[in-house]
C-alpha cells in the first residue's frame, strides 16, 4: 500500500484547464495529444531530453510550514542603521486592503486608462504627496530605488545642459550605495563621477551637475543653498536626495534651488522587506519634464468632458524612442507608491508633521542622553540621524548583544538612525549600550534644526490628504478606487509579453511576514540566514530552469536585468583585452527596452532585418556580424521572437554571434514558452534575464514591483554585480546597478515559493498548456483576425498575433477602437500595436481555463461582426459602437440616447455580459489633451464636481 498523499495538488489550482479542457482544445487544433502540439511547437533541437531535476511539488500548507521554519532563522533585531532605509508602521488598513488585496496588486500597467482610473488616482495622490514635499512643480509615478533614481537624475542633468562637461559631481555624504550606483551608470557613459565634499570643491572641474544627500548619510543637516547657487553659476544643475519624513520639517529642495529631487518614499507605510520593493520619487522643474525618466500620470478629460487621468507623455517611454530614449525605465514601483500615497492620505499633513516631530524628538532626546554620558557628537544639526564619536567596534559588538543593530560610519564613529515605530524605551536600550546615568525624565530635548532650515511652507493641502483619517472613511475610499480597475480578479488580461497569471495567494502571504519584512538590507547576513537559504535555494532552481551557471539577483526591474547582463559583457571583454567591442546587434522586432539598455550600456546599436515570417534574417544577421566582427560585442535576442514563435534558426543565430567574437543575450521575457521544455544555456546564449513578475509569478502591482535577475555562463559569473555595503556577486564584479544588495528581496518568495510548489513537473506542464491556450486562441480567433505570425508547423509559442490592418482599411477601425469595445465586453485589451503596428498581441497564460478563453474568443468574434456591419455600410464609419467605446453607465442611462445603435448592444453585447458586467469609469479619454496641457498633480476637487 502506497503511503498516504494529501490530495490536494497546487498544480490543479495554478493551471486553469482540466483534463477535458485540454481534450477539447486539442480536438479544435487537430492534435491527439499535448506533447504532439509541443513537438510541432518547440525545435526538436534545442528541446531539453530529461525532466527538470527540481525538488518535487508541495502542497500549499506545507509549503507554508516550511517557509515559517526558513523565517524563523531570520532575526530581526531594532536596526538603527538608516542609510535610505527605515521600518516603519504599515497601517492595518492599507496592508489588508492594499498590500494583501488582489484586487490592487493583480493590476497592470495602466495603459488602459478608462479602466484603470482608480490605481491612477492613487498614483496621482502620490505625485501630488512628491510635488508638495520636495517644493518642486512635476514628478513621475515612481523609480525603482532612491540609487538609480540619482542616477537617472544624472542622465537627465546631462541631457537638458549637454555641452563639453563630462563630469558629475557627487557629495561624499550621499548614501554609499547610491554613489556606487552612479559610478556603475555613468561609466559605460563616458562620465566622470567626482566624490567630494561640498564645503571645500572648486570648481576648477568642470561639472554638468551635481548630486546632494539631504540631510547627509551621517545625519548632517545643513544648508544648500550657497553651494547650489555655485552649481548654476557654472553651468549646472542641482539634484538633491532628501529623505522625505525630514521634509515635514525641513525647507524642500525646490525652496533651496534645487533642480531636481530625488529619493525613497519607503518609510511612508513600506516594510523594509530586507531591500525592497520599495517606491523611488523623482520631482524635477517644469521645463525638465520631457527628460524625466519614468511614468507621469495626467489630468486629462473624458469623451464627454469629464476630468480623466491618463500616463502623460507616453512618447518619451523606450517602447517608442528605443536607443533615443533618456531612460530604460520600464517598471516602476506602483503598488509600493499607492501605498506610500495611501500613507500620506491616511495621517494627512498634520498627522505626518506629528510623525517627524516625535521621530526628531527622540533623536533629540538621544542626542542630549549621548552628551549626559560624555559623548561628542559630530554634527550639531540633525534630523533622525545621529554621528556619535565612539569607539565603533566595541560600540557595535555590545549593541549586537542587546540585539540592536548601529552602523559603523568609520573606526571612531557610530551611526544611529531612528525612525517611527521607537520609542522612549528604544532610546533607553541604545543609551544603555554607551554607558549607564542617563535618565530620560532628566534630559530636556531641544530641537536640533537649524532655524534657517526650519519649513513654513504648507503642504498637501489637496482635499483627498485632509478627508480620510478615520478607518471607516479610507477603507470606503481605497475600495472606491478599486472598484474602478479591472484586475485577475475580475477576467483574464490577455497582453502579449507581459504574462498575467495566477499569482497564488499562498505565494504572497510570507512577503508581510515580519520575519521577511522587518530586516533591514544592511543588516548583518548571521541575522538573515532564512533569507539567504531562499536566495541560494532560487539561485539553484534558476540555474536548473535556465541550464545557466551563476546568478545575480540583484536587478529589480527586466529592464535593469538588461542593464546588467549587457554591463557584465562589456566587462568580460575588457578583462580580455577587447574593451573596444561596442557594437550590439538587436533584431527589428526587440522589445523597446533592448536598444534603450544597449545605449545605456555604451553600447552602438545596429538593427538586423525580420524576415517575411517574422524570424531574424540570418543572412542579414551574418551581414553584419561579420562587417562588424572587429567591434561585435553582443546580440540582444528575444526567444521565443517577440513575434510569437520559436524559430527554428536559433542555434545557427548563437553560432553566428560567438564565430565573430560576441555575446549573446537573450530577453527573457517569454520564458514562459520555455521552462521545462528547453533552456538558453543550452541552446547558445551566454546571459538571460528573467522577468519573475511574468514567468515566475510575481504580481504585476499595477505597474510594478519586478524583479528582473540575470542568469550567466561560468565565463560571465566573475563579474556579477557587486554591491558596496553587503558582498555580493563575483570576483571581478562590475558596480552595483540597485541600491539593496539583493534588489526587492522580499518579493523573491513569491517566485521560490512558486517554483517549490509546482515542482519540475508542474512546471513543465504549465509550459505545455501556456502553449495549448496561445494555439487555442489563435485557432479560434484566425478566421476572424489573420494570426500574423506562425512557425514552421503553423503554431504559435505562448502567445499570438492577431492581424487587425484589414478592418482600418475596409472600416476604418483602429485597434484602439478594437481596445474600448472590448472593456464593454468586461475585458482588457491584448497588448495593441507591438511589436507591429495595427495588431493586437495575446497571451492567455496556462492559468486560465477554457471557459474563459472562449469569453474571450466570443468577445472578439462578436466585434468582428460588429465591424463587418460597418463594412456593409448598416452602421456609419464614424459613430457607431466601436468608436462610441468604452460606455458608462453615466452616459447609458442618460435622458437622450442619439446613437444609431441601441443602449442594451452598447452595454451588454452577449447574454453573459449582463452577468459578469465591469463599468468603465470614464469614457474614451482625450490623449491629446493630456499632453498638450499637462497636469500631473491632484486637480481641485471643484474640476470634480463639475
Amino acid at each position: 500500500m502506497h503511503s498516504p498523499r494529501h490530495p490536494d495538488r497546487f498544480v490543479d489550482r495554478h493551471i486553469g484547464p482540466d483534463t477535458r479542457d485540454v481534450v477539447e482544445m486539442l480536438e479544435v487544433l487537430g492534435k491527439g495529444s499535448l506533447d504532439a502540439l509541443i513537438d510541432a511547437t518547440v525545435p526538436a533541437a534545442i528541446r531539453l531530453q530529461r525532466p527538470l531535476d527540481l525538488p518535487p511539488g508541495r502542497s500549499e500548507h506545507g509549503l507554508l510550514q516550511d517557509l515559517q521554519q526558513i523565517a524563523a532563522k531570520n532575526q530581526v533585531f531594532r536596526s538603527y542603521l538608516g542609510m535610505g532605509y527605515s521600518d516603519t508602521v504599515t497601517p492595518a488598513v492599507i496592508q489588508r486592503n492594499i498590500l494583501e488585496n488582489p484586487g490592487w496588486y493583480t493590476q497592470y500597467t495602466p495603459y488602459q486608462p478608462e479602466i484603470s482610473q482608480g490605481r491612477l488616482e492613487a498614483l496621482l495622490n502620490y505625485q501630488t504627496m512628491v510635488i508638495d514635499l520636495t517644493g518642486l512643480p512635476v514628478a513621475n509615478a515612481s523609480l525603482l530605488d532612491e540609487s538609480t533614481a540619482a542616477a537617472e537624475a544624472m542622465s537627465l542633468v546631462h541631457a537638458v545642459k549637454g555641452g563639453d562637461a563630462k563630469a558629475f559631481f557627487v557629495a561624499s555624504d550621499c548614501h554609499p550605495q547610491t554613489i556606487e550606483v552612479v559610478r556603475t551608470r555613468a561609466e559605460p557613459l563616458g562620465f566622470r563621477v567626482v566624490v567630494g565634499d561640498p564645503d571645500t570643491f572648486d570648481f576648477k572641474t568642470q561639472v554638468f551637475g551635481a548630486l546632494l544627500q539631504y540631510p547627509a548619510t551621517d545625519g548632517r543637516v545643513r544648508d544648500l543653498r550657497a553651494f547650489i547657487e555655485r552649481v548654476h553659476q557654472h553651468g549646472g544643475l542641482a539634484v538633491v536626495a532628501a529623505d522625505f519624513l525630514a521634509l515635514c520639517l525641513l525647507t524642500p529642495p525646490g525652496e533651496l534651488g534645487a533642480d531636481v529631487a530625488v529619493g525613497s518614499s519607503q518609510r511612508f507605510g513600506v516594510p523594509l522587506g530586507y531591500g525592497g520593493p520599495h517606491a523611488a520619487y523623482f520631482a524635477c522643474r517644469e521645463e525638465h519634464v520631457r527628460y524625466m525618466p519614468g511614468r507621469i500620470i495626467g489630468v486629462s478629460q473624458d469623451a464627454q468632458g469629464r476630468p480623466a487621468l491618463r500616463m502623460a507623455l507616453q512618447t518619451r517611454e523606450q517602447h517608442i524612442r528605443r536607443e533615443k530614449a533618456t531612460s530604460n525605465i520600464c517598471t516602476a514601483q506602483a503598488l509600493l507608491a499607492i501605498i506610500a500615497g495611501m500613507y500620506a492620505v491616511y495621517h494627512g499633513p498634520r498627522g505626518l508633521k506629528a510623525i517627524a516631530q516625535h521621530v526628531h524628538g527622540l533623536t533629540s532626546l538621544l542626542a542630549a542622553g549621548l552628551r549626559k554620558l560624555g559623548f561628542k557628537l559630530r554634527h550639531p544639526h540633525f534630523f533622525d540621524t545621529l554621528a556619535v564619536e565612539a569607539k565603533a567596534d566595541e560600540i557595535v559588538a555590545a549593541a549586537a548583544a542587546q540585539r540592536i543593530n548601529l552602523r559603523r560610519l568609520d573606526a571612531r564613529t557610530v551611526g544611529i538612525s531612528l525612525d517611527e515605530t521607537c520609542s522612549r524605551e528604544d532610546v533607553e536600550s541604545v543609551l544603555a549600550v554607551f554607558g549607564s546615568g542617563a535618565v530620560l525624565d532628566r534630559l530636556e530635548a531641544e530641537s536640533a534644526l537649524p532655524p534657517k532650515l526650519v519649513r513654513s511652507s504648507a503642504y498637501l493641502t489637496h482635499p483627498v490628504f485632509n478627508t480620510h483619517h478615520s478607518e471607516t472613511e479610507m477603507l470606503r475610499y481605497m475600495r472606491l478606487l478599486e472598484s474602478r480597475d479591472l484586475s485577475l480578479t475580475h477576467s483574464m488580461i490577455p497582453l502579449g509579453s507581459c504574462t498575467m497569471k495566477l499569482n497564488a495567494t499562498a505565494e504572497m502571504l510570507p512577503v508581510t511576514w515580519p520575519q521577511f519584512g522587518r530586516l533591514h538590507p544592511f543588516a548583518p547576513r548571521s541575522q538573515a540566514q532564512g533569507y539567504t537559504q531562499i536566495f541560494d535555494e532560487l539561485s539553484a532552481m534558476l540555474r536548473e530552469i535556465t541550464g545557466f551557471d551563476a546568478v545575480s539577483l540583484q536587478p529589480n526591474a527586466g529592464a535593469q536585468g538588461e542593464y546588467a547582463g549587457l554591463l557584465v559583457i562589456r566587462r568580460y571583454h575588457e578583462a580580455r583585452g577587447q574593451g573596444h567591442r561596442n557594437v550590439c546587434l538587436i533584431p527589428q522586432s526587440a522589445h523597446g527596452t533592448n536598444p534603450a539598455s544597449a545605449a545605456m550600456a555604451g553600447f552602438k546599436i545596429v538593427v538586423v532585418k525580420t524576415d517575411q515570417n517574422g524570424n531574424i534574417d540570418l543572412a542579414d544577421l551574418e551581414a553584419k556580424a561579420k562587417a562588424n566582427a572587429k567591434d561585435l560585442a553582443a546580440l540582444m535576442v528575444t526567444y521565443p521572437s517577440t513575434h510569437g514563435v520559436f524559430e527554428e534558426g536559433i542555434q545557427r543565430v548563437c553560432s553566428i554571434v560567438h564565430e565573430h567574437g560576441g555575446q549573446v543575450y537573450m530577453d527573457g521575457a517569454n520564458m514562459n514558452a520555455q521552462v521545462g521544455l528547453c533552456r538558453p544555456g543550452d541552446f547558445g546564449a551566454d546571459v538571460c534575464h528573467l522577468n519573475l513578475h511574468k514567468t515566475f509569478c510575481i504580481p504585476h502591482g499595477g505597474g510594478g514591483p519586478g524583479m528582473g535577475p540575470i542568469c550567466v555562463g561560468r565565463h560571465l559569473a566573475p563579474y556579477l554585480p557587486g554591491h558596496p555595503v553587503v558582498r555580493v556577486g563575483g570576483e571581478e564584479a562590475i558596480g552595483p546597478i540597485a541600491a539593496a544588495p539583493w534588489g526587492s528581496a522580499s518579493i523573491l518568495l513569491i517566485s521560490w515559493a512558486y517554483i517549490r510548489l509546482m515542482g519540475g513537473e508542474g512546471l513543465t506542464q504549465a509550459t505545455k498548456v501556456a502553449i495549448l491556450n496561445a494555439n487555442y486562441i489563435a485557432k479560434r480567433l484566425g478566421p476572424h483576425f489573420p494570426v500574423l505570425y506562425v512557425g514552421r508547423n503553423g503554431t504559435v509559442a505562448h502567445e499570438c498575433i492577431l492581424d487587425l490592418r484589414k478592418v482600418k482599411r475596409d472600416a476604418s477601425v483602429e485597434v484602439e477602437d478594437v481596445a474600448k469595445r472590448l472593456m464593454d465586453y468586461g475585458f482588457h485589451a491584448p497588448t495593441t500595436s507591438f511589436p507591429v503596428i495595427g495588431t493586437l498581441m495575446v497571451e492567455p497564460t496556462e492559468s486560465e481555463a477554457k471557459a474563459e478563453l472562449d469569453r474571450f474568443c466570443e468577445a472578439m468574434i462578436a466585434i468582428r461582426e460588429e465591424i463587418r456591419e460597418i463594412e456593409q455600410g448598416k452602421q456609419p464609419r464614424e459613430r457607431n459602437v466601436l468608436k462610441g467605446a468604452p460606455h458608462t453607465a453615466e452616459v447609458l442611462t442618460a435622458d437622450s440616447w442619439d446613437r444609431p445603435y441601441s443602449r442594451q448592444r452598447a452595454a451588454f453585447p452577449l447574454p453573459w455580459v449582463r452577468g459578469k458586467k465591469f463599468w468603465p469609469a470614464v469614457g474614451r479619454i482625450n490623449a491629446v489633451l493630456g499632453d498638450r496641457q499637462l497636469i500631473c498633480s491632484c486637480p481641485p476637487i471643484e474640476d470634480y464636481a463639475a
